[in-house]
């Protein structure tokens, strides 16, 4: 028998399944991507038999994510379909290094994989402090500074959903988000956007935020949208979708990898609505 654990975000789930991931996918589904939006990103994590093959992050003792992963491998075993692990929070506590395969799930259920998630950037230096500039974060993870900045929208899809603009690239981003003091990610994942979710925000909010970021350098962040982004965000606003680099990134406070759209995506799936 098939078995998989797989960790939903936004949602945030962890479930025991014996469906597979496209099973598994269409049996969360709402429905019709014309009349429900329930989009997802699955990510296999690794197991063996009933145990998985990765230790949780401590999380203070509030749960015990190991025996009740466990407890839903084993229920497997005695018939069950799904069986629920963890029902929140299931990203943050989950290291990058127990996930195996990445899935863009639309809402009827069809599901997309993408590229294995090859490591971007690694992060050597921790100290951080509000008052960075962008060259200042890009000198703590070794990069070049750019002389000129354009701005770019992030959509951050965990450990919360929101949109921001921002002039740091994505390595610099993600190493700003889990540092930052006061507004600290222990994990993050996120997509870069390659045009305004004009229908989401006035057009002043993305004005404003732009003029924002240019005249004050110690400014490197403006959220624009909260709450439920990527159900209300075409896919082919990802940059990466239809060329270049760019996908799903997910990072620590130690490194970030992006899972990659592959080099050409199904027509079949992406003429499906949802």
């Amino acid at each position: 028998m098939s078995q998989n654990l797989v960790l939903s975000i936004p949602q945030g789930f962890v479930v025991a399944t014996s469906l597979g991931i496209e099973g598994l996918a269409r049996h969360k589904s709402p429905g019709s991507g014309k009349y429900f939006r329930g989009r997802s990103v699955f990510f296999d994590l690794a197991i063996e038999g009933a145990m998985p093959l990765f230790s949780y992050l401590d999380e203070g003792g509030w749960r015990d994510p190991k025996r009740d992963t466990h407890d839903a491998l084993a229920a497997l075993e005695a018939g069950s379909r799904t069986k629920t692990a963890l029902s929140n929070n299931g990203f943050s506590c989950t290291p990058l290094d127990a996930h195996r395969r990445c899935f863009l799930v639309k809402t009827g259920g069809q599901v997309l994989e993408l590229n294995p998630g090859g490591e971007v950037a690694q992060y050597a230096t921790h100290e951080c402090h509000e008052h960075m500039t962008p060259d200042e974060v890009a000198h703590a993870i070794g990069a070049r500074g750019s002389v000129a900045r354009t701005p770019r929208l992030y959509m951050v899809l965990s450990p919360i959903e929101f949109i921001v603009l921002s002039s740091l690239t994505p390595a610099e981003y993600a190493w700003y988000a889990t540092h930052r003091p006061g507004k600290i990610f222990r994990q993050i994942a996120f997509a870069e956007l390659n045009s305004d979710p004009a229908h989401l925000a006035a057009e002043s909010r993305f004005t404003d935020a732009r003029a924002l970021l240019e005249s004050e350098p110690e400014k490197k962040t403006k959220t624009i949208v909260t709450e439920n982004c990527l159900n209300n965000v075409a896919l082919r606003a990802w940059v990466g979708y239809q060329a270049g680099c760019g996908g799903l990134y997910a990072g620590d406070r130690n490194r970030l990898r992006l899972w990659s759209f592959p080099a050409e995506i199904p027509e079949a799936w992406d003429k499906v609505e949802g």
